[in-house]
């Protein structure tokens, strides 16, 4: 046996895997950070790093590093993603119990640009061979059936029965529940939460703070299984525009990249202001001229916007050589809602001799305005008073990293924790500023919670 870290990176033919790579799901335990049918996924595991507190960040940045540094890589393909690669989700809040966390994969399958590649990776000491990689993927593979266990063969009931939701033991609106299953409160009721709401209200009107993110969170119990590959296909699929993350239990579909990195270039795609698709029935002009009347002409929500890119970029500008962002933020169209977004794009500039790494510069970057709250320490503070709850890893980046310092992460929005092979926690929050008004701000957290409930057959 040796210590030495060693991979193989050879190159797959894309086209032996038409659905891409949302077709790879099919294990619960299935690392994945995917886009339309892009990205990067995982099995196995070989090696985790974890950490909690205001160091997580710069602590997994420096294993990583080490891990690497000396590391046999041999690489066909030499693309971003390719050669070792580490799955990772990281809790929001440097407060938290809740562990951060780098998983190494025995295996990992990438595609992008039409081009797909398979990597091994391994600290044992025999040979790796194209062979062997392919071999042992198609173990991973095969034994997806097994790994998934009894019960579990879908979170869809056949026949959902139409019932009206239980939280907090009051009737709040109709839903459609996969036959068994039941919606309770998390943290707060719907009215402890509307008003915490107005509490961050005031506050923002004593001028203590521009803004404030308020999360709350919802717990599905659903006695045939909760199939978290399942979940995942599902997601993939009908959110493609987002970017579809599992991560250890954490799942979701965020439609907020926090950084991507790929050489000296960054990117960020910034969202603020949101409104629920739903809202346009029956109104006049097509949905988008109302999401552009609506949500772009409405001042209240183009400040929280403003808010959310000048936290990015007042971050990201000690690290850059040159930064550009939209000059107007554009209408995002998701299936449930619309977002104000904007994207960001800087050339790195070299710190301390050498371009600053995407751990690196999330630890500059986290928390931003857009789930946060601005000023961040005084948001902050406001988040514990208010919410009472620890939100773990939600809203905390998700993502991946490879040894050259490439990497994409998001924030996990629209998403969940698996905590039981029955149980899901769901996670959604808003934007608080002047003039937000408790009722609708619960109103948007079902909007948000949406994507989760479809994809455990619960609809609204």
């Amino acid at each position: 046996m040796t210590s030495t870290f060693r991979t193989l990176t050879v190159p797959l033919d894309a086209e032996t895997f038409p659905g891409g790579l949302p077709s790879f799901l099919v294990r619960e335990d299935v690392l994945c950070w995917t886009r339309r049918e892009a990205g990067l996924v995982g099995f196995g595991e070989i090696a985790r790093f974890t950490a909690t507190g205001p160091e997580r960040f710069l602590e997994a940045d420096i294993w990583w590093r080490h891990l690497v540094l000396e590391a046999d890589i041999e690489d066909a393909v030499d693309c971003p993603g390719t050669g070792p690669v580490a799955f990772g989700s990281f809790a929001f809040s440097k407060a938290s119990a809740h562990e951060s966390r780098l998983l190494v994969p025995e295996i990992a399958v990438g595609l992008r640009d039409g081009q797909a590649w398979l990597t091994q990776l391994t600290f044992d000491d025999g040979e790796l061979t194209e062979a062997g990689a392919r071999a042992a993927l198609d173990r991973w593979l095969g034994s997806a059936s097994a790994n998934t266990g009894a019960g579990s063969d879908s979170a869809v009931a056949d026949d959902p029965v139409p019932v009206p939701a239980q939280v907090g033991g009051a009737v709040v609106r109709p839903l459609t529940l996969a036959a068994g299953a039941t919606l309770h409160t998390g943290s707060l009721t719907e009215e402890a939460w509307m008003a915490a709401v107005a509490a961050g209200v005031e506050e923002i009107r004593t001028g203590a703070l521009e803004k404030l993110v308020l999360a709350r969170d919802i717990v599905a119990t659903v006695p045939t299984g909760v199939n978290a590959a399942q979940v995942l296909r599902e997601l993939s699929a009908r959110y493609r525009e987002c970017w579809t993350y599992g991560v250890d239990g954490l799942v979701g579909a965020t439609p907020e990249m926090l950084i991507q990195v790929e050489g000296r270039t960054a990117q960020a795609r910034v969202l603020a202001g949101t409104l629920d698709r739903r809202d346009a029935d029956g109104m006049a002009g097509s949905p988008l001229e109302f999401a552009e009347r609506v949500l772009a002409g409405s001042e209240k929500q183009r400040h929280e916007h403003d808010i959310a890119i000048q936290s990015l970029t007042t971050q990201l500008a000690p690290f850059s050589e040159a930064m550009n962002a939209h000059s107007e933020p554009f209408i995002l169209e998701l299936p449930n809602v619309w977002h104000l977004a904007s994207d960001v794009k800087a050339e790195l500039a070299e710190v301390e001799g050498h371009v600053p790494t995407c751990l690196a510069l999330i630890n500059a970057l986290h928390p931003t305005a857009a789930v946060c709250g601005t000023p961040t320490t005084v948001a902050g503070a406001l988040i514990r008073q208010l919410e009472h709850l620890d939100r773990g890893p939600y809203a905390g980046p998700v993502g991946w990293l490879d040894a050259a310092g490439n990497g994409e992460w998001g924030i996990a929005l629209r998403g969940a924790v698996i905590e039981s092979p029955q149980t899901v926690r769901l996670y959604a929050g808003c934007g608080v500023v002047d003039g937000s008004v408790p009722e609708t701000e619960l109103a948007e957290t079902w909007a948000k919670f949406r994507p989760m409930l479809e994809s455990l057959g619960i609809s609204s």
